[in-house]
């Protein structure tokens, strides 16, 4: 793996130097995009609206509209911005990670000790497993500044990504049911088709299924085939036949938990 990020992470007076791995992979298809004509790769240029000429990549700059005017910033203006957050991962408070609701959580990253920092970072792995705590704090990564939550998994520290309040959107423009009268017989029957399709939760026995299927898809048409798809179909239930769709749906073959 490739380190994303190198710096220190601050637990009090405590300094750990540390890397981040990105924790997560695709698992989609890498797929080009072809001229339908001939199969030519597509290629995306740099193009300058006012020459009509492309522009090379040490050329390219980033710029911020103000005043209706670019003003340029350039590698120092990012690290200038926040020197401490660019380098360091300061732990602001401590909280139960509980309390956080999951609607925040996004990117998560493996955190490596780097030598000089082993015993502080086991120090700290140690402790928030006996609190049952998480670190809270902030840093910078490729110019933008994140929420981070740090906890122990496993045997390693993991950092999770968070997103910020203003990054939510208010759910109040939703168009949701109002007085909607449920029966007690829907109700149980409804908690009744709950149980008995309750397991315990195991992430390995899912499976990204669909982008098999498309493989299978691909090396059928490469050998100058095509698989045959049932056509599927969805009937949407109706209000009044609600409690007998439960019903026949406990009349089905999935075995309740135990």
């Amino acid at each position: 793996m490739r380190a994303v990020w190198s710096g220190t992470i601050g637990f009090g007076l405590v300094n750990i130097p540390v890397k981040l791995y990105s924790a997560v992979q695709d698992s989609r298809l890498d797929l080009d995009m072809l001229d339908k004509k001939n199969h030519a790769h597509i290629k995306f240029q740099r193009i300058n609206e006012d020459t009509g000429k492309e522009v090379p990549w040490e050329q390219v700059v980033k710029g911020y509209l103000y005043n209706d005017e670019y003003i340029i910033l350039d590698d120092n203006d990012f690290q200038d911005a926040s020197p401490e957050k660019s380098k360091i991962i300061t732990i602001e408070s401590f909280v139960d990670e509980a309390g956080i609701d999951d609607i925040y959580f996004e990117t998560p990253y493996y955190i490596e000790p780097q030598k000089a920092g082993a015993k502080a970072y086991e120090l700290l792995l140690k402790t928030l497993e006996k609190t049952g705590k998480a670190g809270l704090g902030r840093f910078v990564l490729r110019t933008s500044e994140h929420l981070v939550v740090i906890r122990p998994r496993e045997n390693y520290l993991l950092l999770h990504q968070l997103r910020f309040e203003q990054e939510i959107r208010s759910p109040k423009d939703l168009v949701l049911p109002a007085n909607s009268k449920i029966a007690k017989k829907e109700l149980d029957m409804a908690v009744q088709l709950v149980e008995q399709y309750t397991t315990d939760f195991d992430i390995t026995q899912f499976k990204d299924e669909y982008t098999a299927e498309l493989m299978k898809i691909i090396k059928a048409k490469a050998s100058g085939k095509r698989r045959s798809v049932k056509k599927m179909t969805v009937a949407h239930t109706k209000s009044t036949d609600l409690f007998s769709q439960l019903k026949a749906s406990l009349g089905g073959n999935k075995k309740r938990a135990s």
